[in-house]
This record gives structure tokens, sequence and C-alpha cells, in this order.
């Protein structure tokens, strides 16, 4: 099995307590719902800071922000592809971007 990184981007916040519940639960049955191919759940992350090949900084979150990460185990692309198209980010309007993670 190979292993993939998500990295999310985008996707609204929710507003209420109710809201925050049923996105909870949704990212809990998309886990739970793969079961061992999950290496690592991740975790929504803050803005980034960009260091530049110049040196210089630029603290914007870039040009498509991160809002998350997961590392997960699928038999090829087209299975992480798959996965990828469960994920409650997609929901809040958000993305996926995945590639392979290659052992060295």
């Amino acid at each position: 099995m190979a292993k993939y990184l998500f990295v999310y981007h985008g996707g609204s916040h929710p507003e209420t307590e109710a809201e925050v519940a049923a996105v909870m639960d949704a990212w809990g049955s998309w886990l739970g719902g793969m079961g061992a191919a999950v290496i690592d759940g991740g975790n929504p992350v803050g803005k980034s800071t960009t260091v530049n090949p110049d040196g210089s900084v630029t603290d914007n979150g870039g040009a498509n922000p991160v809002s998350g990460y997961g590392m997960f185990e699928a038999a090829d692309k087209d299975d992480a592809i798959a996965k990828a198209r469960g994920c409650p980010i997609l929901d809040a309007g958000g993305s996926v971007e995945l590639a392979e993670i290659i052992d060295m």
C-alpha cells in the first residue's frame, strides 16, 4: 500500500454549536469508515508563513491557503482519489490536494 498526504484547502467554518457537532460527526464518520487506512487523521492548521528563496518572509497564508492535512494508505492514486472524494471539507466548499509520499 502506498501512503498519501491529503492537504485540505479552504472550507467554511461552522458557526453554531450544532454545526460544529455535525461537522465533527462527518469527519469522524469519514475517518472511521477508512479504518486502518488512516495513518494520521491530521488536524486543522493556522495561517501559513512562506520563506522565499531570497530569505524574505510572506505572512499572508499563500495563494491557496492550507486549512489542514491527513495521511492515508491507498492501493494506488485512484484509490486515494476515491477516499478523498468522501472528505467533509468538500461539503464545506473546500478542496483536497493529494500526493503520494515517497519513502527514502
